[in-house]
């Protein structure tokens, strides 16, 4: 059963939450020893929450859309007295003292919080490969990656270990682990979902969203996750989107057009799936151009390696040993600081922090993060200008299927370039969303993007309903 299935027959009480739950912690018991998909199980609090769940079905009640709905976190939201590590030996012990936003609204609906997911090491990572308690393996493929960040709500998903997840989405890090695991992310407009409870990697580009099987799942899931939230000084003042009501309504007269410069270099399977989804959007009634462009989005990557490592130097320069985590004492302050931090952060994270510190350095600042947000611009500009010939685009949303495990570890550059097509939708603050699309030629799972302009979810889920329904 699909999420929102289960929902309704929990709701209904043709089901009960306690069996929902018992039927995804047997998949998390068969499974996980190979997927490594979570950091912690929460199974006997999951056994709390559904048996109130049932209680209130009984009691006549209405839990909620979610209403007995497994859900898995990424390691990184905030969940009050349950460990959150965020991939990483720093945070060793700390237990927030506060839900995140998005916890607090999908408990509101009914939700059951199973486990945190893995994840590379505070989201800086294209694989679930620089976790600091291990790799995450792709349930298609154990000797292929699941992408990243969010590998292990995508891996989550794609077992059958969790109804849906949340991720969270800096430069692809939702969309990215749904490409090559199969399943659908999400990545909403930047303000559209709350921030407040989500450790922060780049502020300016960090966007919590859904990891789900279907595309009507990750609309229930935007729904009650999604609207403004008076905690978070850069949500927008507007309600939830409302995209579940959107789904049949079909892509008649939609304006579709595929990104040349995020196709172009992808791999020809990839391209192939990108084709044949823009040929299924004309056959359902939509107009579609096979060569729209936004020139600036080549230039996503390289601005988005200055800017978000530069964000990232700043938000991680709390993690100090003194206030909660891991502390490694020292000779003084500065040795404490020194021997926390080298003990705590893992190799990606610390050439992060270099490089963030560097470009932000008196005398490089304006070569380097001013440029960068330069290109930023142009790139915002860009897509407005393709907006204003197209409801919606699509793309490739990784230029590859999934790699095996090991295999880019030593070449950061091969690494970042995962992400070359899903960076400039971060970078612009608009949705974007991975939907599965077909299989490559080694048969592992291909995800089409579909991009659409701010506040333009409604357009978006309409044409991934329709790609997903011409699939059958």
């Amino acid at each position: 059963m699909t999420a929102v299935e289960t929902g309704a027959a929990v709701r209904a009480g043709r089901r009960r939450a306690r069996d929902v739950v018992e039927q995804h912690l047997a998949e998390i018991e068969a499974r996980e020893g190979d997927v490594h998909a979570f950091n912690l199980v929460l199974a006997a609090e999951a056994r709390a929450d559904a048996d109130e769940i049932d209680r209130r079905v009984d009691a006549g009640e209405d839990p909620g859309p979610l209403a007995g709905v497994p859900v898995a976190l990424k390691d990184n939201l905030c969940t009050r007295g349950v460990p959150t590590t965020c991939g990483s030996r720093i945070l060793d012990g700390w237990r927030p003292p506060y839900d995140a936003t998005v916890v607090s609204r999908l408990r509101g609906a009914g939700a059951v919080l199973i486990g945190k997911t893995n994840m590379d090491e505070f989201a800086m990572g294209s694989s679930t490969e620089n976790s600091a308690f291990g790799p995450t393996r792709n349930p298609h493929d154990l000797t292929k990656v699941p992408g990243g960040s969010s590998g292990g709500s995508a891996a989550a998903v794609a077992a059958g270990m969790a109804g849906v997840a949340l991720g969270s989405d800096t430069g692809g890090s939702i969309r990215l682990p749904a490409s090559l695991c199969g399943v659908v992310g999400v990545k909403p407009t930047y303000g559209r979902v709350s921030r407040y409870g989500l450790v922060a990697y780049a502020s300016s580009l960090d966007q919590i969203g859904p990891l789900a099987p279907t595309v009507a799942d990750a609309a229930v899931t935007l729904d009650v996750i999604g609207g403004h939230d008076p905690a978070d000084s850069t949500s927008i003042p507007e309600p939830s989107p409302g995209v579940s009501g959107q789904l049949a309504a079909g892509v008649e007269g939609l304006r579709v057009g595929i990104v040349h410069e995020l196709t172009w270099d992808a791999d020809p399977d990839v391209v192939a799936r990108v084709v044949a989804a823009g040929r299924a959007l004309e056959e359902a009634g939509a107009r579609v151009e096979e060569e729209a462009h936004v020139p600036a989005a080549v230039y996503g990557l390289s601005a988005y390696y200055l800017i978000a490592p530069a964000e990232a130097s700043s938000n991680l320069a709390r993690y100090d040993g003194a206030r909660y985590g891991l502390r490694v004492e020292g000779a003084d302050v500065n040795a404490m600081y020194h021997a926390t931090r080298s003990a705590g952060f893992g190799p990606e994270v610390k050439l992060r922090i270099m490089l963030g510190t560097y470009a932000l350095s008196a005398g490089y600042y304006d070569a380097y993060y001013g440029q960068a947000q330069r290109v930023r611009t142009l790139i915002i500009r860009d897509f407005a200008a393709a907006y204003e010939r197209f409801d919606v685009l699509l793309a490739p949303t990784s230029p590859s299927t999934a790699f095996t495990i090991g295999a880019r570890t030593q070449d950061p550059l091969a690494m970042y370039l995962v992400d070359v097509c899903t960076i400039p939708a971060n970078l612009a603050g608009i949705p974007a969303m991975s939907v599965p699309y077909g299989v490559g030629d080694d048969g592992l799972p291909v995800g089409v993007q579909v991009l659409a302009p701010a506040l333009g979810e409604r357009a978006m889920f309409r044409a991934a309903a329709a790609l997903e329904a011409s699939l059958g």
